[in-house]
């Protein structure tokens, strides 16, 4: 019998399509990118380059690590932004050395540090009792919060970018073995918490079926509870890296940010359907994303065409989690 195009073809698109569902499928795929377009986009594989890739890609793996754990419990922050811009404007009113709180004092840094992480946590605080407590949909808790945090922390400096940071604190975001100490911290962490611990195992539990999680045991709400903290507390440290890398604090931080946290999380493997999700894989989809930007951003395209092409990344984002769903399993 005759070998006819769609025998041909139809093995070669099922390999495709469990190599997109892999473990390492994203992974793949971003090196696939990076090879197709190396030939077309100069100094794509330049040190310079590859150095700017990992300091911006660093932040918003801390940011997205952060969202894996509230995806994971089966929500989702869209507050994660807002909050950096908050802590952002927060920890430069305190340290800045024309009108900072604590100019002067040697220990301003940590003092400004302090004060980030405590807004982005008190942030998480607030959303997770929210959604836990009070069972009020996570979409329309942090879609409120992002629209309150957003016009706080816009009201709190006038809408002014905030100068004169210590030049300590800037080295934390600008160079890259610290900014990859912290963020290696944090999702080294993270992971050991969702592999090893008694809470990763009832966070995976309240994320595929709360209610049967609850009947056994499960204490839910505090589960829920400390994801949303979690990823307030992450969205102030990815605050820390974007404020050190701008060297100023600003309202507007981390502003066009969201759909890269939420497409990066969710096309490395973690579902929106709650109950799947690891942080290495979160890794991969930040790498992607990130590789998407520099590349576009080197041949010089316009804002709306990289945004055009990170619309159909999403796209294939939610495709490849809907079928990971629908096939019954996380990557293969």
């Amino acid at each position: 019998m005759a070998t006819t195009a769609d025998d041909f073809l139809a093995p070669r698109a099922g390999r495709t399509l469990r190599a997109l569902l892999s473990e390492n499928g994203v992974l793949v795929l971003a090196a696939a990118y990076f090879l197709a377009l190396l030939p077309f986009t100069p100094g794509l594989a330049g040190r310079t380059n590859l150095e700017n890739l990992a300091l911006t890609l660093l932040p918003l793996f801390v940011l997205a690590t952060g969202q894996t754990l509230v995806l994971i419990s089966g929500g989702i922050d869209l507050s994660v932004c807002s909050t950096v811009a908050l802590a952002s404007v927060l920890g430069a009113l305190a340290m800045n050395d024309a009108s900072g709180w604590f100019r002067g004092n040697p220990l301003a840094v940590p003092l400004g540090i302090a004060v980030m992480l405590a807004a982005g946590l008190l942030v998480g605080a607030a959303n997770g009792l929210a959604v836990a407590l009070l069972r009020m949909p996570p979409f329309i808790v942090t879609l409120t919060s992002m629209m309150f945090v957003s016009g706080f922390a816009v009201w709190l400096t006038q809408s002014k970018s905030i100068n004169g940071l210590p030049p300590a604190f800037n080295a934390l975001g600008a160079r890259l073995p610290v900014a990859l100490a912290i963020a290696g911290l944090a999702g080294v962490g993270t992971q050991w918490v969702l592999g090893c611990s008694i809470y990763g195992r009832w966070l995976y539990a309240v994320g595929r079926k709360a209610e049967v999680a609850r009947v056994s045991g499960v204490p839910v709400t505090t589960v829920t509870w400390g994801a949303y903290v979690a990823s307030g507390g992450f969205a102030a440290a990815a605050a820390v890296l974007y404020t050190g890398q701008a060297e100023t604090g600003s309202p507007v931080l981390g502003q066009r940010l969201l759909l890269d946290v939420i497409a990066a999380t969710v096309i490395g493997g973690t579902s929106l359907f709650g109950g799947r999700g690891k942080v290495h894989w979160t890794l991969f989809g930040v790498l992607f994303i990130k590789l998407i930007d520099n590349s576009l951003n080197l041949l010089n395209l316009s804002l709306s065409a990289v945004t055009l092409v990170k619309g159909g990344v999403i796209l294939l984002a939610a495709w490849l989690d809907a079928t990971r769903t629908r096939l019954g399993h996380g990557p293969i």
